[in-house]
């Protein structure tokens, strides 16, 4: 059909669709289209997206899981049928597909060092409830650098819930009345990082006063104020990786005869949020 699925969490983020535009980019010259589905963060809508996908008989799926996806036997269909599966940003361990991922465990370290190397010593990190491995992988890469630091990991640092504006303010309030406030607040994403700012700057304690770092260098990070600083995840890289992957795939009888899983580096871009003035 020369047609492409591609799921992704939410075209809302400026990261999936830099995705998707570098996506359909490197496939035009081979003549494919692309056709989104939107999960909105549900495993519900993810499966119905694949089936909807399977029956519009398209060549392959890319897809990034949602944050509920625990189980991943509907894209186990996927392979059943021989087409080609290529998982990008979430993946999961139990599908044995081509991936491409940034390295997670350095974007949590770099974050926590970044901070650390600024003077901040008490850092939070408000990050998803649900056991998704980048998420996962980012937390291990805070904890090693507070550690690797001598400074303390405290439990009332950790906040676990959603990724959203709201889930930043919700988590920046609850850290900010605890007994032992943090100086500094990684957030899981840009999104949640925005609402991290606002609930600061409502009770004075504006950034750089309080460091605050996001991942994904979301469009917004560069303009609001103070502007944040953000873990680039390479968005562009990753939706070029996927095409060409794709394209070698979709020539051999079995999609699946090469495991390629291309893993890229990440890199802080530093903005005023964490930027103390000496």
């Amino acid at each position: 059909t020369h047609i492409i699925g591609v799921i992704v969490p939410s075209v809302q983020a400026h990261f999936f669709a830099s995705i998707i535009h570098c996506i359909e980019d490197g496939l035009k010259d081979s003549g494919y289209r692309v056709i989104i589905y939107q999960s909105n963060e549900s495993v519900e809508n993810e499966i119905n997206g694949v089936k909807t996908l399977l029956e519009a008989q398209v060549d392959g799926i890319m897809a990034s899981m949602s944050l509920e996806t625990e189980n991943v036997d509907h894209f186990a269909e996927i392979i059943k049928q021989n087409k080609p599966l290529i998982l990008f940003d979430r993946v999961h361990e139990d599908l044995k597909v081509p991936t491409i991922t940034l390295d997670d465990f350095k974007a949590g370290y770099m974050a926590t060092q970044h901070l650390i190397d600024q003077g901040y010593e008490k850092i939070a990190f408000i990050t998803t409830i649900h056991q998704i491995k980048i998420f996962n992988d980012r937390l291990k890469g805070y904890k090693a650098a507070l550690k690797d630091n001598g400074l303390p990991l405290i439990d009332e640092h950790l906040i676990f819930g959603g990724l959203s504006i709201k889930d930043g303010r919700f988590g920046a309030g609850k850290l900010m009345r605890s007994k032992n406030k943090p100086d500094a607040i990684i957030a899981g994403d840009d999104f949640t990082a925005l609402g991290v700012i606002k609930k600061l700057k409502e009770i004075d304690e504006t950034p750089p006063e309080v460091g605050v770092i996001g991942f994904a260098n979301e469009a917004f990070s560069a303009y609001i104020t103070p502007n944040l600083s953000t873990i680039d995840q390479h968005a562009p890289q990753i939706g070029k990786e996927c095409a060409k992957m794709f394209l070698k795939m979709v020539k051999k009888e079995n999609p699946f005869q090469e495991m390629e899983h291309i893993v890229l580096d990440p890199s802080i871009i530093e903005r005023q949020s964490t930027t103390k003035e000496s």
